[in-house]
C-alpha cells in the first residue's frame, strides 16, 4: 500500500500543542473552541462581494447549481471519476479547516478540536453532522468514530437527480471527514459511508478507522488520487510561497499572493522573464514593484548576474547623470578617483529603475541614448562603453497621461512600454491579505523573539476590510506595529494596530438564530462608556448599592431557575461568594419588620438546590 504520508502533505500535523489521546464520552460543554467561536469566524463584507470562514473566502453556493455541475460531470466523466474528484475537494476543505482549528486553538482540548470539525462541517451547510461517538489514540495509531449525516445536500441533490441507487453519494462530505480527521490525528483515517439516503437508508451513517485499522484502503485511495485520463489539470505554480514558506529568494523576499489579480501579474512576469524584452512596471506605490522587478531577474537567464537598483526620485538632478554612467576621475570638483555608474555595475544582469516618471527631461534624453545605442560615456569620460543591460522600470503614475502633459518623452515611453505589467492595489486582491499577515508575522516574531500569537477575529476582519491606501508596505508596518504594542503571547488586536487610520466599516457576523448581525469592531477602550452612575440615576432616583446588588442576585437566580452555581456564573462569582451574598440579604431581610412591595424576592423564597 501507497505511503498516505507521501501523498497527502497536510497529514504532517504540528503535535506540539495536541494531546495524543481523546474521547467523546470526555466532551465538556462550553469548552473552546465552542459552536459561538465557530461561528464567530463565519463573516460577511457584503460591500465588496465575500464571505470568510477566519481567513479563507467562502462562497454561497445555491444547492441546486451545485446538484447541477455534479449531474454534469457525472455525464461526462463517469460515476468514479466524478466520486473522485468530489472526493478530493471535499479532503481539501477539511485539511483547511484542520489546520484553522490547530492555529486558533493550538491549546484546546483534544475531544473538543475533533469534535469541532463535526460543528464546522454543519456550519458550512453541506450537512448536519451527529457525532454517536469517537476515540483515539494517537501513541498506539488507534481511531475509532461513527457519525450520523442529516439531510445532506449532496443525498438530496443525487436523488432529485437519479433517484435511489445501489451505492453511497455523499462523496464530498466522505472527502471532508478524511481530510479533516486525517489532518488533526497526522495519519490517514479513511471514512466508508455504511447508510445512505441516496440508497434509501433514512439517514446518511459513516465510520472511520484507519488505513492500518481497515486494512485494505486501495479503492479509498484511489478516489483521494488523481489518475490519468481524466485527472483534473494541475493548477499552475506561481511563484508565491506556500503558507509556511519564509517567501526569501537569493535577491530578498519575493511577492506573496494567490489572487486572481495577483496571479494574473505573476503569469505575465513569467512570460516575459525568459526574454531580454523591457519591461515596465505599473501601480501604486506600495504595491511592491521592487518585489516583481527582482522576481523577474531570479526567473530570468540574467540571475548570476548583478540586480541593479536606482530609485530615480532619490538622486537630484545634476547627480543623475553620474549615478547611471558613472564619473571619470578629475571630471568636476571633488571626482578624485573614477567610479562606474549604475549601467557598469548592472552589465549582464538588470537595471531597475524606480520612479521613472520623476527623471528631468534632460535626463530622460541621456537614458534614452543609452537604451538606443547600448553604450554609455562616463561624465567626464570621451570613450564609450558597451553596456549589456536589460532595463527593468517601474513607476506610479499613469505615464500616458505624463507623455500628454509634455512632463515624459514620448521615444522614451515606447522605448520603456515594451512589455507593461499592471500591479494592483491590495484593496483589489484582499484574498493575499491572510497570507501577507502570516508572513509578516512569521518574519516579524523571528526578528524581534516574540512568540507568534496570531489576531483577534475583530482584528482580523477589519484588517480584512482596510482599504491599505499605503497597500503592501502599509500591510506590512501594521502587522509590525501590532506585534511590538501587543504583549508577548497576547493576541494583536484593534488597538495595537490602528492609531489614526480610520477603522474600516462594519462587516458581518451570524448572530444566534443564525442571522446577520453587525460585528464590533471598535477595540477596548477607543469609545466612551456610557456613564453607569447618570444612567442608574435616570432609571432610579433612590437607588443603592445594596439594592442593586440584591437585584442583580435575585435576576441571576430566576434566570438560573434557583439553581445557584448557574446564578453565579451568570455574574462573575463562585458558588461560595454567590452563597455568601444570598445569606447576607436573607439575613438583612429577616431582621426587617415589614417587606416592602419592591423587597427582592432573593430574600423572600429560598432558592431550589442545585445538587
Amino acid at each position: 500500500m501507497n505511503n498516505p504520508h507521501s501523498l497527502f502533505p497536510d497529514l504532517a500535523v504540528r503535535e506540539e500543542h495536541f494531546s495524543p489521546r481523546g474521547d467523546s464520552t470526555q466532551l465538556v460543554e462550553g469548552n473552546s473552541p465552542t459552536l459561538a467561536e465557530l461561528t464567530e469566524c463565519l463573516f460577511f463584507s457584503p460591500v465588496d462581494g465575500r464571505i470568510w470562514l477566519n481567513d479563507q473566502r467562502m462562497l454561497l453556493l445555491h444547492s441546486s447549481s451545485f446538484g447541477a455541475l455534479r449531474r454534469e460531470i457525472i455525464e461526462r466523466q463517469g460515476l468514479e471519476q466524478t466520486r473522485g474528484l468530489f472526493t478530493r475537494t471535499g479532503y481539501l476543505s477539511g485539511a483547511r479547516d484542520a489546520r484553522l482549528i490547530r492555529e486558533r486553538w493550538p491549546d484546546a482540548d483534544a475531544a473538543a478540536i475533533f469534535s469541532a470539525g463535526t460543528r464546522l462541517h454543519t456550519l458550512e451547510g453541506m450537512t448536519k453532522v451527529e457525532p454517536l461517538h469517537f476515540k483515539f489514540d494517537a501513541d498506539s495509531g488507534f481511531y475509532e468514530g461513527e457519525f450520523l449525516w442529516h439531510h445532506s445536500c449532496e443525498a438530496d441533490e443525487h436523488i432529485a437527480a437519479y433517484g435511489i441507487g445501489q451505492d453511497p453519494v455523499c462523496w464530498t462530505e466522505l472527502g471532508y471527514a478524511i481530510g479533516y480527521v486525517s489532518g488533526l490525528f497526522g495519519r490517514l483515517v479513511i471514512f466508508r459511508e455504511t447508510e445512505c439516503r441516496g440508497m434509501g437508508h433514512e439517514t446518511c451513517r459513516v465510520v472511520g478507522k484507519t488505513a492500518e485499522q481497515w486494512g485494505n484502503v486501495e479503492q479509498d485511495l484511489s478516489y483521494l488520487t488523481a489518475s490519468a485520463p481524466h485527472a483534473p489539470l494541475r493548477p499552475r505554480q506561481a511563484p508565491a510561497p506556500a503558507p509556511e514558506d519564509d517567501g526569501e529568494l537569493p535577491g530578498g523576499p519575493k511577492p506573496i499572493g494567490a489572487s486572481a489579480a495577483f496571479n494574473a501579474a505573476t503569469l505575465a512576469l513569467q512570460r516575459v522573464a525568459p526574454t531580454p524584452a523591457t519591461v515596465l512596471f505599473s501601480g501604486e506605490s506600495g504595491v511592491g514593484k521592487e518585489l516583481f522587478a527582482r522576481q523577474l531577474h531570479q526567473h530570468s537567464p540574467r540571475h548570476l548576474a548583478p540586480f541593479v537598483a536606482l530609485n530615480c526620485a532619490a538622486i537630484p538632478d545634476n547627480l543623475i547623470e553620474a549615478e547611471l554612467f558613472g564619473v571619470e576621475r578629475g571630471a568636476y570638483t571633488g571626482a578624485t578617483h573614477s567610479r562606474p555608474g549604475r549601467f557598469e555595475r548592472a552589465h549582464g544582469g538588470t537595471l531597475f529603475l524606480d520612479e521613472i516618471a520623476s527623471l528631468s527631461l534632460p535626463g530622460q534624453g541621456k537614458l534614452l541614448r543609452a537604451l538606443q545605442e547600448r553604450e554609455i560615456e562616463r561624465v567626464g569620460g570621451g570613450q564609450p562603453i558597451k553596456v549589456d543591460v536589460r532595463v527593468v522600470a517601474a513607476t506610479n503614475v499613469d505615464l500616458r497621461k505624463a507623455v500628454a502633459a509634455g512632463d515624459f518623452r514620448e521615444d522614451l515611453f515606447y522605448r520603456l512600454n515594451v512589455f507593461p505589467i499592471t500591479l494592483p492595489p491590495l484593496r483589489e486582491r484582499r484574498d493575499d491579505i491572510p497570507l501577507l499577515i502570516n508572513a509578516f508575522l512569521r518574519r516579524f516574531c523571528q526578528d524581534y523573539a516574540r512568540k507568534p500569537a496570531g489576531l483577534t477575529m475583530r482584528a482580523l476582519k477589519a484588517m480584512l476590510r482596510y482599504d491599505f491606501p499605503g497597500n503592501v508596505r502599509e500591510l506590512q508596518n501594521l502587522v509590525e506595529r501590532g506585534l511590538i504594542a501587543s504583549e508577548d503571547g497576547q493576541a494583536i488586536d484593534l488597538v495595537h494596530l490602528f492609531r489614526n487610520e480610520p477603522i474600516p466599516q462594519e462587516l458581518y457576523s451570524l448572530d444566534d438564530n443564525g442571522s446577520l448581525a453587525a460585528s464590533d469592531q471598535s477595540p477596548a477602550g477607543t469609545q466612551p462608556r456610557p456613564a453607569l452612575l447618570e444612567t442608574l440615576t435616570r432609571l432610579e432616583q433612590d437607588f443603592s448599592i445594596e439594592g442593586l446588588e440584591s437585584r442583580l442576585i435575585e435576576e441571576a437566580l430566576q434566570h438560573s431557575a434557583g439553581n445557584l452555581a448557574a446564578a453565579a456564573r451568570l455574574l462573575g462569582l463562585s458558588r461560595a461568594q454567590f452563597a455568601y451574598r444570598l445569606k447576607k440579604y436573607q439575613q438583612a431581610s429577616a431582621c426587617d419588620a415589614v417587606i416592602t412591595p419592591h423587597a427582592p424576592a432573593a430574600l423572600r423564597v429560598l432558592p431550589k438546590s442545585d445538587g
